[in-house]
């Protein structure tokens, strides 16, 4: 009888085979040179949340929905479904018709040749979100929202039933919402909801993360963690790309290119991606810049004057065939403050001066100039440009202007200063205490340019300011259990809808994404309300009224939207970057020769 270790071997061999036979034949193998900037995770789809491991599992594992790759604004098309859900007219129903012959990729834990997936496969990719033992992050998608999900929350088993999430046949999923949700089929959409297989998941207790069996368009072909991942194609993909965009005189002339190129075509356009982890900075600029990796994104801003002058691509690199975009991310970074901190917190007039001061301080002009290199617009609210509900004709109420900083601390009882200038604490009782603000930082070269800006605004308007560095990770920790007073931050859009940004000033987030724990009745009243709406004249005014709340409070100091720096090799075909979707690697195409006759340039 064959061990389990010899039966995924030839499961393999036989998978892997095609691959072989071009190269034995000549022909040599498309592979795309990737880079992810931190390390992976376990690659389980219900646990992982950040950003390297779930650029892996958006290429092994396949969503109900994904998003329409030259869509712009973005819109979203079927993937595990055939198509789009038919939704009731009450927006609570929506069925989905699970698409056909798309099997998972070979492991020994079906005994025998990868089976079909089917939309009980679906329901059980789901319910793992619920999975106390799991502690899925992404649980609050669905959470008090699947029609009869208490049953689910009070004693979970895979065994319960509950009417919101249903097989009603082999290839038919039916999902029923306790209430409608405008946001939930982009939920559909995210890694997470990629579908898993019972037999894998039980076959490998508490290690499903090391053992990714989907049905992507690419399958772990070699992991060497924290090192190298190579990702073969998966031979048993049924994706071909249908294209949607629209082919006018309003299409960007490279859109309908990369339709042409693409229409049709069975995905992934390669034969394997080889990615590195290259945490440093330089090592990444470099690596590029030799040829290693086909597309850099976002260039760091420490070394944006490694390939930009004045704004472009300097000129040896345009000679040598690179392009340069500048991609406008949906992300905002700001500075928030915790409303819990003794000396920072508070809806009290003096403390919302003294938060109102250090957001008056800020020079975004500066950080935009000389830490941004130019690649960045000023946040004016949380929603950057291209995210639903995005008001472009918004402006914030509070500019840059110390002056007026310095004038409301003097008028709200910090105008008694130390021997070294820097202002003092009023105290309830009367009197006064030395003032010292604590941020905490990242200990990266980055971290440290943004610490001495801040240091620059903050001495201005006579704020003392010590900072605190450690790993993001550990400041994200102790910021969720209200340990952090204040730091700067950054979010990227998880769905391309305002609601994504506005949830994380909303009050029962707290101890989750609401790291400022602020949690003002009104604005959780409007949050609510604005959650309930589409997008629309009606929901536009709530959110007008959030944000003049925000300022009103200044929880956040909202700094700037980035633009991305992104450059490509010129052997990189069907390059176009996603709003939401982290990587593009079933769509690209790479010209070999061109690669070869690069190689030989050098």
């Amino acid at each position: 009888m064959p061990t389990r270790r010899s039966l995924l071997a030839s499961l393999l061999l036989a998978v892997l085979a095609p691959l072989a036979a071009a190269q034995g034949t000549g022909t040599a193998p498309k592979v795309l040179h990737m880079f992810l900037s931190t390390s992976e995770t376990g690659l389980d789809p219900a646990v992982a949340s950040d950003i390297a491991t779930l650029s892996l599992l958006e290429n092994l594992f396949d969503p109900l929905l994904r998003y329409d790759y030259l869509a712009r604004p973005v819109k979203l098309q079927g993937d595990g479904a055939q198509a789009l859900p038919e939704v009731s007219a009450d927006g609570l129903t929506y069925t989905f018709h699970i698409r056909r012959g798309m099997h998972f990729t070979p492991d020994p834990a079906f005994k025998g040749p990868p089976r079909e997936v089917t939309a009980a496969d679906y329901v059980y990719s789901i319910k793992r979100l619920y999975d106390p033992s799991l502690k899925s992050p992404w649980s609050f998608m669905f959470e008090d929202k699947l029609l009869g999900d208490a049953a689910l929350k009070a004693a979970f088993s895979y065994a319960t039933d509950i009417p919101g999430l249903q097989a009603i046949d082999k290839y038919t999923l039916r999902i029923r919402l306790a209430a409608p949700d405008n946001n939930f089929l982009f939920y559909l959409a995210t890694p997470a909801t990629g579908v898993v297989a019972r037999e894998v998941i039980e076959a490998y207790p508490g290690q499903a993360g090391n053992h990714p069996v989907g049905t992507g368009p690419f399958m772990l072909g070699d992991w060497k963690r924290s090192d190298r991942i190579v990702l073969v194609a998966n031979p048993a993909s049924t994706s071909v790309f249908h294209s949607s965009v629209t082919v006018d005189t309003a299409t960007d002339p490279a859109d309908r290119a990369i339709a042409r190129a693409l229409e049709g075509q069975k995905l992934p356009r390669v034969d394997r991606v080889e990615v590195k982890i290259a945490e440093e900075f330089q090592g990444r600029m470099l690596g590029f810049l030799n040829g290693e990796y086909d597309y850099l994104e976002q260039v760091p801003e420490s070394m944006t004057d490694m390939v930009i002058t004045h704004g472009k691509l300097r000129p040896d690199l345009a000679a040598r065939g690179m392009q340069l975009y500048r991609f406008p991310v949906l992300q905002t970074y700001y500075m928030w403050m915790n409303m819990d901190d003794p000396v920072l917190g508070g809806y009290s007039n003096e403390k919302v001066a003294l938060r109102r001061a250090i957001s008056l301080s800020y020079n975004s002009a500066e950080d935009i100039a000389l830490l941004k290199q130019g690649f960045a617009i000023k946040a004016e609210s949380p929603l950057p440009p291209g995210v639903l509900g995005y008001d472009p004709n918004y402006r914030s109420p509070v500019p840059y202007d110390p002056a007026l900083a310095n004038a409301l601390l003097d008028r709200f009882g910090y105008g008694k200063r130390d021997p070294d200038g820097f202002r003092r604490m009023p105290m309830p009782g009367g009197g006064t205490v030395p003032l010292t603000l604590q941020m905490s930082s990242e200990a990266t070269v980055g971290g440290r340019l943004r610490d001495e800006l801040w240091r620059k605004c903050l001495n201005a308007v006579g704020l003392r300011v010590v900072f605190k560095s450690d790993k993001k990770t550990e400041i994200i920790k102790a910021s969720r259990l209200g340990k952090v007073q204040m730091f700067e931050s950054n979010w990227i859009a998880d769905f391309p809808d305002g609601d994504n940004f506005y949830q994380l000033l909303y009050g029962p987030n707290a101890g989750r994404a609401n790291y400022a724990r602020f949690n003002l009745p009104a604005y959780n009243e409007r949050y609510e309300q604005a959650h309930k709406l589409k997008d629309g004249p009606e929901r536009q005014k709530l959110y007008f009224e959030m944000n003049q709340l925000i300022h009103a409070y200044n929880p956040w100091v909202p700094l700037t939207h980035v633009l991305s720096a992104d450059i490509r090799q010129p052997w990189l075909k069907n390059y176009k970057r996603h709003p939401v979707e982290f990587t593009q690697w079933r769509y690209l195409d790479v010209d070999v020769a061109e690669r070869a006759r690069a190689a030989r340039g050098k």
